[in-house]
């Protein structure tokens, strides 16, 4: 089995049988070959298989079903670009709780030892530029640092320059309802995070809440809106904590096909999925430039820190400095100093390492 010298041969697996799921090989309900006959197939052990066949059913690819075998749950459109609706099934049910469900008291905050040490340090070294004015978007340190950390560790390509820093989450709510404008209709997801609400409705943005279900969106509701913004947090959503499926955040890509349609992207709290291996974002999973990628450090690190940033997309950075780059930077240079420092150093990594490690304990996830 052919394979990259660093890549290990259940990631290897895993994309291979990905990819012939994505392309029809095995279309939706199909039954795959045994783990014997793909363990032979691959020339691994059948342990090695089994995890790979794990990893795709976390994410939604395959349904692992006792004593009867896998079977392919990817669902392909035929007919959402010319806005024929599918068919509603179980997967449009009421909501119902992720597996990946993490309550505030699961999480510990960043070693408090580990800041204090970096902030000593950036005191004594630079303690002028701790004071400078922050250029709009950010310091270049900082958003050079997310870059290289999403390159990482969310496979998503995001040079410096389109990336935004903003004290906390719901000022980049703000900044986007500036930039995209209101003479549009925004949808969210029903039930969401309060703030998205309010934060559009302050704005003056005419918002269409669509009703989830089991596994994200309902499609029914999803192809009938007006709307040409999507807001949606597909890792997981607050505070019903529904994970969308594989099907359904290909479903979300397909409804931005249309012209004129974007999706915002918040990817609140995915740095701590206990799965095997986190989910694909839909930021660099779309063929179209109309996916703005948004995430906080306010879990990573700590509440008390109201750091957030966006990643846009090359086609909106033209529109972003028009009609909101003239905003200044809402953080200030010392505690964009500071993350940088910690993201460089591996210390920010290291640290979701260590708490997915301990949360995949207690769910008693391998």
């Amino acid at each position: 089995m052919p394979r990259s010298a660093r890549e290990p041969a259940y990631e290897t697996i895993y994309t291979r049988i990905r990819q012939e799921i994505l392309s029809g090989v095995y279309p939706y309900g199909a039954k795959l070959p045994g783990k014997r006959a793909l363990a032979d197939q691959f020339g691994v052990s059948v342990i090695t298989v089994a995890h790979a066949l794990e990893m795709l059913s976390d994410e939604g690819y395959l349904t692992l079903r006792e004593r009867s075998g896998c079977y392919a749950a990817y669902r392909a459109s035929n007919g959402f670009q010319t806005g024929a609706l599918p068919e509603t099934g179980e997967a449009d049910a009421p909501f119902s709780d992720s597996a990946d469900q993490i309550s505030s008291a699961d999480l510990e905050g960043f070693p408090f030892s580990s800041l204090a040490r970096t902030m000593r340090r950036l005191l004594s070294e630079q303690a002028e530029a701790l004071l400078l004015k922050s250029p709009n978007q950010g310091l270049p340190a900082l958003r050079q640092a997310i870059s290289r950390y999403l390159s990482r560790s969310r496979g998503i390509t995001a040079p410096p320059e389109r990336i935004v820093i903003g004290a906390g989450a719901e000022y980049l709510y703000g900044l986007l309802a500036d930039m995209l404008g209101t003479g549009r209709i925004w949808a969210i997801e029903a039930p969401s995070y309060e703030k998205i609400e309010q934060v559009y409705t302050a704005r003056g943005v005419r918002l269409d809440p669509l009703p989830l279900g089991r596994d994200g969106l309902q499609s029914e509701p999803l192809w009938r809106t007006e709307a040409s913004v999507l807001h949606l947090s597909p890792y997981r959503s607050y505070p019903s904590d529904v994970t969308a499926s594989a099907s359904k955040r290909a479903e979300y890509l397909r409804w931005g096909e249309l012209p004129g349609r974007l999706i915002i992207e918040d990817d609140f709290e995915s740095e701590f999925c206990v799965r095997r291996k986190p989910m694909d974002t839909l930021f660099s999973s779309s063929a179209r430039e109309n996916v703005i990628y948004l995430n906080t450090f306010s879990r990573t690190v700590s509440p008390s820190l109201r750091v957030a940033y966006m990643v846009l997309p090359g086609q909106l950075l033209p529109v972003y400095q028009q009609r909101a780059g003239f905003y200044s930077c809402t953080v200030s240079a010392m505690e964009q100093h500071l993350l940088a420092a910690i993201i460089d150093s591996g210390e920010f990594e290291r640290h979701i390492r260590r708490v997915r490690r301990r949360l995949r304990a207690a769910s008693g996830t391998n």
